[in-house]
């Protein structure tokens, strides 16, 4: 028998199609221990991120701790049982990251971080692959940062995939790199453009995706109440009009594309939980008011439970969000969130515009039956589930 190579124009439009093909089935969970992982539903998932690995003020990867190494454990029988399951670990978070300035300033410290990541949690723990969640470079989050922070973001992205590669090369396999990155423009601080932070479409030539954070376009950061996830920009909306346009998973991903990000390297983000505002205005039941605090994030399960088991939590529906809210007339509350049906209609979106498909935040939020995951399933292959579709 004889090989047949393909002309290299012919290709690259085969492997387009396959990863075109392969976006639309992807679902990549984020999992912090909230649930045991006895009950992690693998079958469902192509990716579970574990989060966080931590930097340390030495500029190393943090040594899992025992428990830590016994959760690693776990996850690697749950691996067995599932051939196909992808474990990557998320370096950083949110309150975990002011470290990275410093650890992306010179060629040295780069090489060091990545060094000890790549044997902390792949040489020794039998992880995938790396996510790089540093919330923020330059400006918006809570990390220590400087002006040449966004240039540096770029080059300890480029570190990691070198030595991920070369690792690749050892053990012939690949390693996966992804990064964690924002969508909303309110951050700590105020207005905020995810492009002062980051060179995406440098990040994506790196990584093997971005898991984009397209949740928390409202919070306490924002003028007004408003929603956490909105499919589209609402017109009545007061905020400012350059956020107000933005704040939405439709132009999100629109200026992911715009900065040069490939539909099938952006994986939309998806909330497991809701959060509301206080002290809200009755009008338009707690809809774009003025609020005098947040309310705290609340998992979906206790949504289902709590709020949508008592009188006193109204639901009502957007339009043009695609997505419900709550009123709580009594405290004066606006609620935002994710249901089944919210979510049917944002995987169908990832489909429509043939993303790589959709990451969560974060397992063990959902309702015992797995409703919104099973929402995200249906909606993002009806005739199979994610493991019949992996690499």
């Amino acid at each position: 028998m004889t090989s047949r190579v393909l002309p290299p124009a012919l290709l690259l439009i085969v492997m387009a199609l396959s990863v075109r093909a392969e976006a639309a089935q992807q679902i990549t969970a984020y999992y912090d221990g909230g649930m045991p992982v006895s009950q992690i539903p693998a079958a469902q998932i192509n990716d579970l991120i574990y989060a966080f690995g931590e930097p340390d003020d030495a500029g190393m990867c943090t040594p899992p701790t025992a428990a830590q190494s016994g959760t690693f454990a776990a996850l690697r029988k749950l691996r067995q049982a599932h051939p196909g399951l992808r474990l990557i670990v998320s370096i950083g978070g949110w309150d975990a990251a002011p470290q990275y300035s410093d650890i992306a300033l010179t060629d040295r410290s780069r090489g060091k971080f990545a060094a000890s990541c790549v044997q902390t949690f792949l040489a020794q723990q039998g992880f995938d692959g790396i996510d790089i969640d540093w919330e923020f470079p330059v400006h918006g989050g809570m990390s220590r940062s400087r002006p040449q922070d966004r240039a540096n973001a770029t080059a300890l992205v480029r570190e990691f995939r070198r030595q991920l590669d070369a690792r690749g090369r050892e053990q012939h396999r690949h390693y996966f790199l992804t990064v964690a990155t924002p969508a909303g423009t309110w951050q700590q601080g105020g207005a905020y453009s995810v492009s002062d932070s980051y060179d995406l479409a440098a990040l994506a030539r790196s990584a093997d995706w971005l898991n984009v954070m397209t949740y928390d376009m409202n919070t306490i950061f924002s003028p007004v109440s408003a929603f956490n996830t909105p499919l589209a920009a609402d017109p009545r909306d007061p905020a400012p009009a350059p956020e107000r346009s933005l704040d939405n998973l439709t132009s999100a991903v629109s200026y992911y594309e715009s900065q040069g990000v490939p539909a099938a390297r952006i994986m939309l983000g998806i909330a497991f939980y809701g959060r509301g505002f206080n002290g809200v205005s009755p009008q338009d039941d707690g809809l774009y008011s003025k609020y005098t605090g947040g309310y705290a994030e609340t998992p979906w399960k206790t949504i289902r439970a709590q709020f949508l088991t008592s009188a006193d939590w109204v639901r009502h529906w957007s339009a043009t969000a695609q997505a419900p809210w709550l009123y709580n007339a009594k405290q004066h509350i606006f609620f935002t969130y994710d249901d089944p049906l919210s979510l049917g209609i944002k995987a169908d979106f990832a489909r429509r515009e043939q993303l790589r498909g959709v990451m969560i935040w974060v397992l063990g939020e959902d309702d015992p039956g797995n409703s919104l995951l099973q929402a995200l399933s249906s909606h993002l292959d009806p005739q199979s589930s994610p493991q019949h579709a992996r690499n």
